[in-house]
């Protein structure tokens, strides 16, 4: 055990960092650059909790950041205990809603209190909660984009060679059926049958539209398939997955354990996939995980791989982790990734620590 910590301050920082590959959807238009908010909250007994956001839109850093310092000077003072506050913060700023900014606040601080404490314990975070330290199976999320079927073969190339992987996500949902399916035969020339394909189509069809696209591309292989319709349109999921048989993936949009758990409970899916900064950080993580678990259901996870890949050593259903390299350039020690897997580093904590000279070159004013 380690003495109780107290929360003192907060540092706040953002910055706007470049991509390998620009992402290419139909109906989301994503900035070049990609926000992300830097959180450093001190303890009087002088550690440091160090975690980081990804609010996908630049005009998003401002609000988050105002609600994390906002939070910060209320409970300044205060024992910093990651589930007490979880409950207490979301409390505080119930009548404001409990999703979207306000959550995201949370369970950025959330983080930086859990990377805190096991850090005073000179523990990584796995072990911290009650696991081990190994590797986690992953899949390559960096590529395959919208991009044209043409270019599918060489970025698949290099999108296995980045890390020996094995799996990679590809994104469908093109003006045709026929691009869709080139575009998967190109994969699977590049990766063999083996290959496995989590595909994702980031929600553009109505309802007639994903039922079509889907059942046409259900003898294709694909491992799952990601979101066809609107993520909250629950009954269509369920619907979906009556009709297909390849698994549904959804869950990078609940706010919240029981968004999760309401989707279970509507058999909207057959696998899920938390987001930290919407599912509510490690504590929200930890509820999540266990309502999964309690009705069988394989869980993955959605960007955040270096926190990710610690809480799904401590995750009875765990399933893959989403490998995303976007924060890995303001990093100081970026996770190593071999045969497919995420090795999580023998450092107390996550194991994040910043780069700092590329936060100084990528330093975005809010």
């Amino acid at each position: 055990m380690h003495p109780p910590l107290t929360i003192e301050s907060v540092d706040v920082r953002a910055v706007m960092v470049p991509l390998k590959r620009t992402p290419v959807l139909k109906h989301i238009s994503l900035p070049p650059r990609w926000p992300i908010i830097l959180i450093d909250l001190h303890m009087e007994e002088g550690v440091v909790g160090r975690s980081y956001l990804q609010p996908y839109l630049p005009t998003g850093v401002r609000y988050v950041a105002t609600v994390i310092h906002d939070l910060v000077e209320r409970f300044k003072g205060k024992p910093a205990n990651p589930v007490d506050l979880f409950q207490h913060m979301r409390r505080s700023l119930s009548p404001l809603g409990l999703e979207g900014v306000t959550l995201a606040a949370v369970s950025g601080l959330d983080m930086a209190l859990w990377d805190a404490h096991a850090k005073a314990a000179q523990l990584p975070l796995a072990r911290y909660l009650g696991g081990s330290v190994g590797a986690v199976k992953a899949y390559n999320s960096n590529g395959l984009w919208l991009i044209d079927p043409s270019e599918v073969a060489r970025e698949t190339e290099e999108l296995i060679a980045e890390g020996q992987f094995t799996a990679l996500k590809v994104r469908l949902g093109r003006d045709s059926l026929a691009q869709d399916v080139a575009s998967i035969a190109a994969a699977r020339r590049v990766g063999g049958a083996s290959l496995q394909l989590m595909a994702d189509f980031s929600q553009v069809f109505t309802m007639d539209e994903a039922i079509a696209r889907c059942r046409a591309l259900d003898g294709e292989g694909l491992y799952w398939m990601e979101e066809p319709i609107a993520c909250d349109n629950l009954a269509g999921l369920a619907e979906l997955r009556r009709r297909l048989a390849t698994p549904i993936q959804v869950g990078e949009n609940f706010w919240g354990p029981r968004a999760l758990q309401i989707a279970l409970e509507l058999d909207a899916t057959d696998f899920v996939m938390p987001d930290l900064m919407r599912i509510g950080g490690v504590t929200g993580w930890m509820r999540a995980a266990g309502i999964a678990a309690a009705k069988g259901v394989p869980v993955s996870t959605h960007l955040y791989p270096e926190f990710s890949a610690h809480l799904m050593r401590v995750t009875e259903t765990a399933h893959w982790v989403e490998w995303c390299d976007w924060a890995e350039v303001i990093l100081a020690e970026p996770f190593e990734v071999r045969n497919g897997e995420v090795q999580i580093p023998e450092r107390p904590g996550s194991g994040i620590d910043w780069n700092e000279g590329a936060i100084a070159k990528y330093a975005h004013s809010f």
